[in-house]
């Protein structure tokens, strides 16, 4: 990192981003991985529900439909943030080449950014004066306010795979658990649409609160969802089975 950079800015200004940024990608998996888990599963348990299916099968296949599930989602969270790092790596590269070997049109773009902001070439021209003499902070500037990219943790994937994959299995456990410890169909299907719906509009209240969004829309939103899907899913089964 350039020492110009730690000199002109403090440092809590350099971590509070990247922070802030990691924080809410998180979030983004636990409501990808959980918002599928009480979904999918539900959806399944209701279908096959609807079909009168013994409590026994639900379960059996419920947990194929979890194992499954967590793995697809777990891995392409992986998949994504692996192509995300690889194409900032790939356009770093890229800003590097044309840093050496394009200055002039490279300067052109920062006076395009500054006059953005209404400062003047007199302003402007100490500024890449200073970048030019650290080509590592000049292609920083130009990855962050010329593509607009910050730079992914390089552990994002496998911690994005985990975040998700784990989140659907907690989500899809919530409407399956009914089933496991209950025999009478019929009241295992009853507490797990009850159990589910609650957990959804929890989720969706949570979810709200995160994402800076009105909770209780969000929290309507997502138990509104998930109650279609089972609705549609149950009056398929009962209709064909």
């Amino acid at each position: 990192m350039d020492t110009h950079l730690h000199h002109n800015t403090p440092p809590h200004h350099d971590h509070h981003p990247e922070s802030h940024f990691q924080s809410s990608e998180s979030v983004r998996d636990v409501v990808i991985g959980m918002a599928d888990g009480l979904t999918v599963p539900f959806a399944l348990a209701a279908g096959l529900s609807g079909a009168i299916l013994g409590t026994n099968i639900v379960v059996t296949a419920g947990l194929a439909e979890i194992a499954a599930g967590s793995i697809a989602m777990g891995l392409g969270g992986y998949l994504a943030a692996r192509s995300e790092l690889e194409h900032y790596q790939s356009e770093k590269k890229r800003e590097a080449w044309e840093v050496v070997h394009k200055p002039e049109a490279e300067a052109a773009e920062i006076r395009e950014v500054f006059e953005g902001y209404g400062l003047t070439e007199t302003e402007i021209a100490p500024i890449i004066a200073g970048l030019e003499r650290n080509p590592e902070a000049y292609v920083q500037f130009m990855m962050r306010f010329e593509l607009g990219l910050e730079e992914p943790d390089p552990k994002r994937a496998i911690q994005s795979a985990v975040t998700i994959g784990v989140s659907y299995i907690i989500g899809g456990l919530i409407p399956l658990a009914p089933y496991v410890f209950l025999k009478s169909h019929g009241e295992a299907f009853r507490l797990s649409c009850i159990v589910t719906l609650l957990a959804l509009f929890v989720f969706g209240f949570v979810k709200g609160r995160f994402t800076g969004s009105n909770s209780w829309r969000s929290a309507l939103e997502t138990a509104g969802i998930g109650g279609i899907a089972a609705t549609v899913a149950y009056l398929l089964a009962k209709a064909f089975g």
